[in-house]
């Protein structure tokens, strides 16, 4: 492809996030309701589109808990009408209030709490003083943090050769100072104006515009996105449809939530231009075939 940029998701593509958080996200809803879903069924939240936002996704799954618990309804089926829905969190909402009848609806939404939900997220993924540092307050309860297990996936010899081959920007669902962390662990420096996080827009992967503001801001030709979600993918699909005058590819990393034979096919059937096993085969998928 040999692209001019070649742009970076962070969640399951620059570090592994099964034990931070994925874990919060269980976790939290486990706090607030005493039960919650498997760590593997956060993948079907994502699969539905509309969920890179893990806060979205924490508060979904607390509703599903809630809305099971009225009516029972399997969790694949709740994620299949939300994506039939538009996908996100507002889509969970109205299929979550389609499935009850009026008073079990009003009792979901007097029991559902995602200003707790938040709250508790933040307090297991950050850890206290990181929480105290960063959210301005006092956490909910005391916790070291997952954050701190993140086993960083891009080795220093992926990074040399991607960026002596390309320009390197990032695009993440993560607030601005949580990508912070995420990319000193991992080593890389990526200047502000090339890097687009969850406090740079609102609309969220997989709306084209960071992509494409960050394909002008580079002046390439040419754009692979690499992310670990359909909705990466998705978002270099769009970007193509409202950029006819660049290339994008949009790059399928299995080591998030998509793995394997069926996380490979997941990736194509949304237009992936590639998949690849891991960031580390990137630079050789990219500029040396």
């Amino acid at each position: 492809m040999h692209p001019d940029a070649v742009v970076l998701d962070i969640d399951g593509v620059l570090v592994d996030v099964a034990d931070s958080y994925r874990r919060a996200i269980v976790e939290s809803v486990e706090r607030l309701y005493e039960r919650t879903i498997d760590r593997d069924d956060v993948q079907l939240f994502k699969d539905a589109g509309g969920f890179n936002n893990d806060w979205d996704v924490t508060y979904a799954a607390a509703l599903y808990v809630l809305v099971d618990e009225h009516r029972p309804l399997p969790l694949s089926t709740f994620a299949a009408e939300i994506e039939a829905a538009g996908g996100g969190l507002d889509a969970a909402e109205a299929v979550a209030a389609e499935h009850l009848d009026d008073d079990a609806w009003d009792a979901v939404r007097d029991a559902w709490d995602p200003e707790g939900l938040h709250d508790a997220f933040q307090a297991l993924y950050l850890g206290a003083d990181r929480y105290r540092d960063l959210e301005g307050g006092e956490p909910p309860f005391e916790t070291r943090g997952y954050i701190h297990d993140e086993p960083v996936l891009l080795e220093p010899a992926t990074l040399d050769r991607l960026e002596a081959s390309a320009e390197l920007g990032v695009l993440t669902g993560r607030p601005a100072a949580e990508a912070e962390i995420a990319l000193d662990r991992v080593g890389l420096s990526v200047p502000d104006e090339h890097r687009f996080t969850m406090d740079d827009w609102e609309a969220g992967k997989p709306h084209p515009d960071a992509l494409t503001t960050l394909a002008a801001r580079f002046d390439a030709e040419t754009v692979a996105f690499a992310g670990d979600t359909l909705d990466d993918v998705r978002t270099a699909v769009n970007a193509a449809a409202a950029d006819g005058g660049r290339a994008y590819h949009g790059i399928g990393v299995l080591t998030g939530g998509l793995t394997g034979e069926s996380g490979r096919e997941a990736f194509e059937g949304v237009g992936a231009a590639a998949v690849v096993d891991s960031v580390n085969d990137l630079p050789e998928r990219l500029f040396e075939n």
